[in-house]
Protein backbone atom coordinates (compact mmCIF):
# COMPACT_ATOMS: atom_id res chain seq x y z
CA UNK A 1 0.00 0.00 0.00
CA UNK A 2 1.63 3.38 -1.03
CA UNK A 3 -1.23 6.56 -0.47
CA UNK A 4 -0.77 9.75 -0.70
CA UNK A 5 -3.61 12.20 -1.73
CA UNK A 6 -3.37 14.32 -4.65
CA UNK A 7 -2.61 17.74 -5.10
CA UNK A 8 -6.34 18.63 -5.55
CA UNK A 9 -7.61 16.42 -2.91
CA UNK A 10 -4.73 18.48 -0.70
CA UNK A 11 -5.84 22.41 -2.01
CA UNK A 12 -9.32 20.73 -1.05
CA UNK A 13 -8.18 20.23 2.42
CA UNK A 14 -6.72 23.68 2.67
CA UNK A 15 -9.23 25.60 1.15
CA UNK A 16 -11.66 23.29 4.07
CA UNK A 17 -9.30 24.46 6.41
CA UNK A 18 -9.35 28.24 5.77
CA UNK A 19 -13.32 27.29 5.45
CA UNK A 20 -13.83 26.52 8.82
CA UNK A 21 -11.02 28.94 10.70
CA UNK A 22 -13.34 31.57 8.57
CA UNK A 23 -16.77 30.47 9.83
CA UNK A 24 -15.52 30.26 13.31
CA UNK A 25 -13.53 27.48 13.96
CA UNK A 26 -14.43 26.04 17.75
CA UNK A 27 -16.55 29.03 18.40
CA UNK A 28 -19.19 26.96 16.85
CA UNK A 29 -19.38 24.30 19.18
CA UNK A 30 -18.96 26.89 22.21
CA UNK A 31 -22.25 28.89 20.73
CA UNK A 32 -24.22 24.94 20.08
CA UNK A 33 -23.12 23.88 24.04
CA UNK A 34 -24.18 27.29 25.41
CA UNK A 35 -27.66 28.04 23.73
CA UNK A 36 -28.03 24.46 23.79
CA UNK A 37 -29.04 23.87 20.11
CA UNK A 38 -28.99 20.51 18.06
CA UNK A 39 -26.60 22.18 15.47
CA UNK A 40 -25.24 25.14 13.92
CA UNK A 41 -27.69 26.19 11.58
CA UNK A 42 -25.41 28.69 9.95
CA UNK A 43 -22.40 26.58 9.62
CA UNK A 44 -24.46 24.19 8.50
CA UNK A 45 -25.97 25.93 5.06
CA UNK A 46 -22.70 27.54 4.68
CA UNK A 47 -21.57 23.74 4.34
CA UNK A 48 -24.25 22.79 2.00
CA UNK A 49 -24.05 25.85 -0.53
CA UNK A 50 -20.23 24.52 -0.72
CA UNK A 51 -21.77 21.24 -2.03
CA UNK A 52 -20.05 19.30 0.70
CA UNK A 53 -23.33 17.33 1.20
CA UNK A 54 -23.10 16.24 -2.12
CA UNK A 55 -19.78 14.93 -2.32
CA UNK A 56 -20.37 11.41 -2.83
CA UNK A 57 -23.49 11.76 -4.28
CA UNK A 58 -23.01 10.82 -8.55
CA UNK A 59 -23.60 14.11 -10.40
CA UNK A 60 -26.70 12.31 -11.90
CA UNK A 61 -28.30 12.95 -8.81
CA UNK A 62 -26.53 16.65 -8.69
CA UNK A 63 -23.98 15.69 -6.71
CA UNK A 64 -20.47 16.23 -7.33
CA UNK A 65 -19.37 12.19 -7.91
CA UNK A 66 -15.92 13.04 -6.32
CA UNK A 67 -14.21 10.06 -4.13
CA UNK A 68 -13.73 8.67 -0.82
CA UNK A 69 -10.19 10.38 -0.49
CA UNK A 70 -12.13 13.91 -1.19
CA UNK A 71 -14.50 12.94 2.00
CA UNK A 72 -11.59 11.63 3.99
CA UNK A 73 -9.79 15.22 3.84
CA UNK A 74 -12.61 16.92 4.86
CA UNK A 75 -13.33 14.73 7.25
CA UNK A 76 -10.17 15.64 9.05
CA UNK A 77 -11.05 19.63 8.86
CA UNK A 78 -14.21 18.53 10.46
CA UNK A 79 -12.44 17.22 13.63
CA UNK A 80 -9.76 19.77 13.63
CA UNK A 81 -13.03 22.38 14.56
CA UNK A 82 -14.68 19.60 15.97
CA UNK A 83 -17.69 21.33 13.98
CA UNK A 84 -21.20 20.66 15.18
CA UNK A 85 -23.08 19.60 12.24
CA UNK A 86 -24.83 16.72 11.17
CA UNK A 87 -22.31 15.81 8.71
CA UNK A 88 -21.00 12.66 9.74
CA UNK A 89 -24.63 11.15 10.34
CA UNK A 90 -26.05 12.19 7.21
CA UNK A 91 -22.84 11.83 4.97
CA UNK A 92 -20.54 9.08 6.04
CA UNK A 93 -23.31 6.88 6.96
CA UNK A 94 -26.87 7.55 5.39
CA UNK A 95 -25.82 9.07 2.02
CA UNK A 96 -23.48 5.99 1.28
CA UNK A 97 -26.09 3.55 2.16
CA UNK A 98 -28.33 5.02 -0.33
CA UNK A 99 -25.64 5.07 -2.94
CA UNK A 100 -24.85 1.42 -2.47
CA UNK A 101 -28.25 -0.30 -1.42
CA UNK A 102 -31.31 2.25 -2.74
CA UNK A 103 -33.33 1.20 -5.58
CA UNK A 104 -33.60 3.99 -8.50
CA UNK A 105 -36.54 5.32 -7.23
CA UNK A 106 -35.77 5.82 -3.73
CA UNK A 107 -31.95 7.58 -5.40
CA UNK A 108 -33.97 9.97 -7.78
CA UNK A 109 -36.26 10.97 -5.38
CA UNK A 110 -33.77 11.24 -2.15
CA UNK A 111 -30.15 12.05 -3.31
CA UNK A 112 -31.05 15.23 -4.40
CA UNK A 113 -32.60 16.26 -1.81
CA UNK A 114 -29.64 15.54 0.48
CA UNK A 115 -26.99 17.61 -2.00
CA UNK A 116 -29.46 20.65 -1.11
CA UNK A 117 -30.00 19.71 2.49
CA UNK A 118 -33.99 19.60 2.25
CA UNK A 119 -33.36 15.99 3.28
CA UNK A 120 -31.45 15.34 6.52
CA UNK A 121 -29.88 11.11 7.18
CA UNK A 122 -29.16 9.70 10.22
CA UNK A 123 -28.70 6.09 11.33
CA UNK A 124 -30.09 3.99 14.04
CA UNK A 125 -27.49 0.43 15.43
CA UNK A 126 -27.70 0.16 19.44
CA UNK A 127 -30.67 -1.00 21.24
CA UNK A 128 -29.29 -0.50 24.71
CA UNK A 129 -25.98 -0.67 26.47
CA UNK A 130 -24.87 -3.94 25.47
CA UNK A 131 -23.10 -4.71 21.82
CA UNK A 132 -25.69 -4.64 19.57
CA UNK A 133 -25.50 -8.09 17.75
CA UNK A 134 -27.54 -9.99 14.75
CA UNK A 135 -28.68 -12.43 17.25
CA UNK A 136 -29.98 -9.84 19.91
CA UNK A 137 -31.73 -7.04 17.45
CA UNK A 138 -35.18 -6.20 19.29
CA UNK A 139 -36.38 -3.96 16.94
CA UNK A 140 -38.31 -5.88 14.31
CA UNK A 141 -40.40 -5.31 11.01
CA UNK A 142 -43.54 -6.78 10.23
CA UNK A 143 -45.46 -5.94 7.08
CA UNK A 144 -43.33 -3.30 6.26
CA UNK A 145 -43.48 -1.93 9.41
CA UNK A 146 -41.11 -1.28 12.27
CA UNK A 147 -41.41 -1.64 16.06
CA UNK A 148 -39.12 -1.16 18.76
CA UNK A 149 -36.41 1.64 19.93
CA UNK A 150 -33.07 2.46 19.14
CA UNK A 151 -30.61 4.17 21.38
CA UNK A 152 -27.59 7.05 21.06
CA UNK A 153 -29.08 8.06 17.45
CA UNK A 154 -27.20 11.00 16.45
CA UNK A 155 -28.89 14.12 15.22
CA UNK A 156 -32.63 12.77 15.45
CA UNK A 157 -33.71 16.00 16.37
CA UNK A 158 -32.85 17.73 12.92
CA UNK A 159 -32.73 14.55 11.03
CA UNK A 160 -35.81 13.67 8.17
CA UNK A 161 -35.11 10.31 7.16
CA UNK A 162 -33.03 7.50 9.06
CA UNK A 163 -31.72 3.80 8.19
CA UNK A 164 -32.80 1.63 10.72
CA UNK A 165 -31.36 -2.06 11.08
CA UNK A 166 -33.67 -4.54 12.31
CA UNK A 167 -34.97 -8.39 12.23
CA UNK A 168 -37.63 -9.80 10.00
CA UNK A 169 -38.57 -12.84 10.08
CA UNK A 170 -35.52 -14.51 11.19
CA UNK A 171 -33.17 -12.54 9.25
CA UNK A 172 -32.01 -9.04 9.26
CA UNK A 173 -33.07 -6.00 6.89
CA UNK A 174 -31.96 -2.59 6.68
CA UNK A 175 -34.58 -0.30 6.38
CA UNK A 176 -35.81 3.34 5.53
CA UNK A 177 -37.81 6.02 7.60
CA UNK A 178 -39.20 8.87 7.25
CA UNK A 179 -38.45 10.53 10.54
CA UNK A 180 -41.94 12.89 10.47
CA UNK A 181 -44.37 9.89 10.94
CA UNK A 182 -46.42 10.42 13.67
CA UNK A 183 -45.88 6.84 14.97
CA UNK A 184 -42.21 8.07 15.64
CA UNK A 185 -40.83 9.49 18.94
CA UNK A 186 -38.31 11.18 19.67
CA UNK A 187 -36.49 11.97 23.07
CA UNK A 188 -33.67 13.94 23.51
CA UNK A 189 -30.69 11.92 25.47
CA UNK A 190 -27.56 13.34 27.89
CA UNK A 191 -23.91 12.60 26.69
CA UNK A 192 -21.34 14.60 27.55
CA UNK A 193 -20.48 16.41 24.55
CA UNK A 194 -23.11 18.95 24.29
CA UNK A 195 -22.27 20.04 21.20
CA UNK A 196 -23.12 16.65 19.71
CA UNK A 197 -26.97 15.62 20.02
CA UNK A 198 -28.28 12.15 20.90
CA UNK A 199 -31.81 10.88 20.86
CA UNK A 200 -34.11 7.61 21.59
CA UNK A 201 -36.26 6.92 18.40
CA UNK A 202 -39.64 4.80 19.19
CA UNK A 203 -41.17 2.82 16.14
CA UNK A 204 -44.82 2.41 16.91
CA UNK A 205 -45.80 0.10 13.92
CA UNK A 206 -44.16 2.87 11.61
CA UNK A 207 -43.78 2.55 7.57
CA UNK A 208 -40.11 1.85 6.17
CA UNK A 209 -38.92 0.76 2.96
CA UNK A 210 -36.76 -2.17 2.07
CA UNK A 211 -32.61 -0.85 1.47
CA UNK A 212 -31.15 -3.34 -1.02
CA UNK A 213 -32.01 -7.30 -0.52
CA UNK A 214 -34.41 -8.95 2.22
CA UNK A 215 -32.09 -10.73 4.81
CA UNK A 216 -28.91 -8.70 3.83
CA UNK A 217 -28.95 -6.00 6.66
CA UNK A 218 -26.41 -7.35 9.01
CA UNK A 219 -23.75 -7.75 5.45
CA UNK A 220 -24.66 -4.37 4.54
CA UNK A 221 -24.28 -2.05 8.16
CA UNK A 222 -21.03 -4.23 8.83
CA UNK A 223 -20.14 -2.55 5.41
CA UNK A 224 -21.53 0.60 6.19
CA UNK A 225 -19.66 0.58 9.52
CA UNK A 226 -16.40 -0.36 7.90
CA UNK A 227 -16.75 2.79 4.96
CA UNK A 228 -17.29 4.71 8.33
CA UNK A 229 -14.78 4.12 10.76
CA UNK A 230 -12.39 4.89 7.97
CA UNK A 231 -14.46 8.43 8.02
CA UNK A 232 -14.49 8.65 11.44
CA UNK A 233 -10.68 7.87 11.86
CA UNK A 234 -9.96 10.84 10.35
CA UNK A 235 -12.22 13.29 12.00
CA UNK A 236 -10.45 11.64 15.04
CA UNK A 237 -6.91 12.55 13.44
CA UNK A 238 -8.29 15.70 12.71
CA UNK A 239 -9.06 16.23 16.23
CA UNK A 240 -5.89 14.47 17.74
CA UNK A 241 -3.67 17.41 15.78
CA UNK A 242 -5.82 20.37 16.79
CA UNK A 243 -5.14 19.59 20.56
CA UNK A 244 -1.69 18.59 19.98
CA UNK A 245 -1.22 21.94 17.96
CA UNK A 246 -2.78 23.77 20.66
CA UNK A 247 -0.58 21.88 23.71
CA UNK A 248 2.71 22.71 22.05
CA UNK A 249 1.62 26.46 21.50
CA UNK A 250 0.91 27.02 24.89
CA UNK A 251 4.07 25.04 26.37
CA UNK A 252 5.77 27.44 24.34
CA UNK A 253 3.66 30.84 25.35
CA UNK A 254 3.69 29.74 28.64
CA UNK A 255 6.52 30.69 31.18
CA UNK A 256 7.28 29.13 34.67
CA UNK A 257 9.95 30.15 36.88
CA UNK A 258 11.36 32.05 33.99
CA UNK A 259 11.17 29.28 31.71
CA UNK A 260 8.94 28.63 28.46
CA UNK A 261 7.16 25.02 30.60
CA UNK A 262 8.11 23.46 27.17
CA UNK A 263 11.61 23.15 28.02
CA UNK A 264 10.90 21.40 31.20
CA UNK A 265 11.47 17.44 30.51
CA UNK A 266 8.06 16.42 31.70
CA UNK A 267 6.06 18.94 29.14
CA UNK A 268 8.66 17.31 26.16
CA UNK A 269 7.38 13.86 26.70
CA UNK A 270 3.79 14.58 26.75
CA UNK A 271 4.03 16.50 23.81
CA UNK A 272 5.87 13.78 22.21
CA UNK A 273 3.62 10.69 23.34
CA UNK A 274 1.11 13.00 21.40
CA UNK A 275 2.74 13.21 18.13
CA UNK A 276 4.16 9.98 18.08
CA UNK A 277 -0.03 8.73 18.64
CA UNK A 278 -1.29 11.13 15.94
CA UNK A 279 1.60 10.19 13.49
CA UNK A 280 0.66 6.55 13.94
CA UNK A 281 -2.80 7.17 13.71
CA UNK A 282 -2.10 8.94 10.10
CA UNK A 283 -0.29 6.24 8.67
CA UNK A 284 -3.55 3.76 9.77
CA UNK A 285 -5.98 6.22 8.48
CA UNK A 286 -4.10 6.59 5.58
CA UNK A 287 -4.12 2.82 5.12
CA UNK A 288 -8.08 2.83 5.64
CA UNK A 289 -8.37 5.63 2.89
CA UNK A 290 -6.23 3.41 0.70
CA UNK A 291 -8.56 -0.03 1.10
CA UNK A 292 -11.74 2.20 0.93
CA UNK A 293 -11.07 3.76 -2.06
CA UNK A 294 -9.75 0.76 -3.84
CA UNK A 295 -12.54 -1.25 -2.96
CA UNK A 296 -9.88 -3.49 -0.90
CA UNK A 297 -10.50 -6.59 0.16
CA UNK A 298 -8.44 -5.54 2.84
CA UNK A 299 -10.72 -2.61 4.29
CA UNK A 300 -12.15 -4.37 7.55
CA UNK A 301 -8.75 -5.25 8.50
CA UNK A 302 -7.58 -1.61 7.38
CA UNK A 303 -10.80 0.33 9.04
CA UNK A 304 -10.07 -1.35 12.11
CA UNK A 305 -6.62 -0.65 12.65
CA UNK A 306 -7.14 2.55 11.74
CA UNK A 307 -10.61 3.55 14.22
CA UNK A 308 -8.40 1.79 16.98
CA UNK A 309 -5.49 3.93 16.33
CA UNK A 310 -7.01 7.41 15.62
CA UNK A 311 -9.80 6.57 18.87
CA UNK A 312 -6.39 6.38 21.13
CA UNK A 313 -4.54 9.02 19.59
CA UNK A 314 -7.56 10.99 20.10
CA UNK A 315 -7.80 10.41 23.76
CA UNK A 316 -4.46 11.25 24.51
CA UNK A 317 -3.80 14.14 22.79
CA UNK A 318 -7.36 15.68 24.37
CA UNK A 319 -6.31 14.50 28.02
CA UNK A 320 -2.59 15.35 27.91
CA UNK A 321 -3.60 19.12 25.99
CA UNK A 322 -5.41 19.13 29.93
CA UNK A 323 -2.30 18.23 31.80
CA UNK A 324 -0.30 20.65 29.30
CA UNK A 325 -2.69 23.70 29.98
CA UNK A 326 -2.24 22.67 33.92
CA UNK A 327 -4.74 24.12 36.44
CA UNK A 328 -6.12 26.17 33.05
CA UNK A 329 -6.82 23.09 31.66
CA UNK A 330 -9.52 22.49 33.92
CA UNK A 331 -11.76 25.66 33.06
CA UNK A 332 -14.71 26.04 31.08
CA UNK A 333 -12.98 29.34 29.17
CA UNK A 334 -10.39 27.21 27.98
CA UNK A 335 -10.81 25.04 24.97
CA UNK A 336 -9.33 21.90 25.94
CA UNK A 337 -12.33 20.68 27.87
CA UNK A 338 -14.06 20.44 23.74
CA UNK A 339 -11.56 18.16 22.51
CA UNK A 340 -11.75 16.01 25.32
CA UNK A 341 -15.47 15.58 24.98
CA UNK A 342 -15.76 15.05 21.48
CA UNK A 343 -13.01 12.74 21.66
CA UNK A 344 -15.02 10.41 24.32
CA UNK A 345 -18.20 11.05 22.10
CA UNK A 346 -16.27 9.73 19.27
CA UNK A 347 -14.59 6.73 20.62
CA UNK A 348 -18.16 4.96 21.21
CA UNK A 349 -20.31 6.48 17.89
CA UNK A 350 -19.33 3.03 15.76
CA UNK A 351 -19.53 1.06 18.79
CA UNK A 352 -16.95 0.43 21.44
CA UNK A 353 -13.23 0.51 21.32
CA UNK A 354 -13.27 -2.59 22.61
CA UNK A 355 -15.21 -3.76 19.64
CA UNK A 356 -13.31 -2.55 17.17
CA UNK A 357 -10.24 -4.06 19.12
CA UNK A 358 -11.69 -7.68 18.58
CA UNK A 359 -12.59 -6.45 14.99
CA UNK A 360 -8.75 -5.71 14.32
CA UNK A 361 -7.93 -8.82 16.36
CA UNK A 362 -10.38 -11.31 13.92
CA UNK A 363 -9.36 -9.79 10.68
CA UNK A 364 -5.71 -10.29 11.21
CA UNK A 365 -6.33 -13.57 12.75
CA UNK A 366 -7.96 -14.03 8.63
CA UNK A 367 -5.06 -12.79 7.24
CA UNK A 368 -2.83 -14.51 9.23
CA UNK A 369 -4.43 -17.85 7.83
CA UNK A 370 -4.67 -16.82 4.50
CA UNK A 371 -0.92 -16.01 4.18
CA UNK A 372 -0.20 -19.28 5.90
CA UNK A 373 -2.49 -20.92 3.33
Amino acid sequence: MNLDFSDDQKFLQNEAKKFFDKEGGLSNARKVMDENLDTDQNLWNKIIEMGWTGIRIPDEYEGLGLSHLELCVIAEELGRSLAPVPFASSVYFFTEALIKYANQEIKKDILPQLVTGTIIGTYGIAEDTQQTTESNLQVSVSSEKLTGVKIAVPDAGIATHMIVVASSKQATDLRLVDLSDPSIIITPQKNIDTSKAFYKVEFNNTPSQLLGDTGKGWDYIQDLLNQAAVLFAFEQIGGAQAALDMAKAYAIERFAFGRQIGSYQAIKHKLADMYISVTLAKSNSYYGAWALSSESSELPLAAATARVSATKAFQLCSKENIQTHGGNGFTWEYDCHLFYKRSKVLSILLGSESTWKEKLVTNLEKTNTLERG
